[in-house]
């Protein structure tokens, strides 16, 4: 798999980490959302917010591998007759969704140690961030689950752009993240 981004498009390293991070946030938000559908204390729903923990924390991990390959290979540039505003608004909401794929597992363990809880990651127990403090973690989870919120609109905002790149600005703002065709 070539680390490298040609010019006109992202490299394959970028665009598998892309969509797989895709998947993984995907499965995050289903396994928070899909809990409320089973009694408290019951196994499906503490099975469930177990892999969101767990799913967030791959994500925090994955986010840093991404932001190294951006590094050593930048993102193609602005697509040609872009307005000012538009390219300086994708920027802004990539690096909002770079912040929210930091901040948000991030977020979510300072919970669990501030709640006294345990924190999964695949067979493994992650150690506590800090000591357990009941209030502090349920201001952190308020600060959590309002930026979720956000990033549901983040998200949607950024898939709508590239299908309004591709529909009807008809330029390849989106094909240059999908995977070429042999």
């Amino acid at each position: 798999m070539s680390a490298s981004n040609p010019v006109a498009r992202y490299g394959r390293l970028s665009i598998a980490l892309h969509w797989l991070m895709v998947l993984l946030i995907a499965g995050v938000y289903a396994t928070i959302e899909l809990k409320g559908n089973f009694p408290k204390g019951s196994e499906p729903r503490e099975l469930l917010k177990q892999w969101h923990f767990m799913l967030g924390l791959t994500i925090f991990g994955l986010v840093w591998l991404r932001l190294i390959a951006r590094l050593l290979n930048p993102a193609p540039g602005a697509v040609a007759g872009a307005a000012g505003w538009e390219t300086a608004l994708a920027k802004l909401v990539h690096l909002a969704l770079y912040g929210l794929m930091i901040g948000l597992p991030l977020l979510g363990w300072l919970t669990l140690s501030a709640a006294g809880k345990p924190i999964p990651f695949f067979g493994l127990e992650l150690p506590a961030l800090i000591g357990a403090d009941k209030a502090l973690a349920g201001e952190i989870k308020e600060i959590h689950e309002t930026l979720a919120v956000a990033g549901y609109w983040l998200i949607g905002l950024h898939a709508v752009a590239a299908l309004f790149h591709h529909y009807v600005r008809r330029d390849d703002v989106l094909k240059r993240m999908l995977p070429q065709r042999p």
